[in-house]
């Protein structure tokens, strides 16, 4: 990944691209994301039912495929849908992905990603 691709995905997006956690149609939590580093700490801090909602419906897929434009923690997010886990055990995965892919872009000397 060039350094172009990493400062892409981790810049922030205008208000109207940020990610809003929801908890259930029509039921915002009060919180949003404009950059994947905020989206890493949401995670830990919203509803985990917000969490469940939006990973059933591929939601977070989508905005960090779309938005962020990182395909790879897109596919990543995916495997954690496919793993049918909730709950805290569904928060602890995701933050655990997210946080990495977030490291691996701010410290592109680490090779691991």
């Amino acid at each position: 990944m060039t350094f172009e691709n990493s400062s892409r995905i981790l810049r922030i997006v205008p208000r109207e691209k940020a990610f809003y956690f929801f908890t259930s149609i029509g039921n915002y939590t009060g919180s949003n994301a404009v950059s994947l580093k905020e989206f890493m700490e949401r995670i830990n801090a919203v509803n985990v039912k917000s969490l469940e909602f939006h990973l059933s419906r591929g939601d977070f897929e989508k905005w960090t495929a779309e938005v962020l434009e990182d395909k790879w923690l897109a596919n990543e997010i995916s495997r954690i849908l496919r793993s049918g886990l909730t709950g805290e055990a569904l928060r602890n995965q995701l933050y655990l992905t997210v946080s990495r892919r977030f490291k691996r872009l701010t410290n592109p000397s680490s090779t691991r990603f």
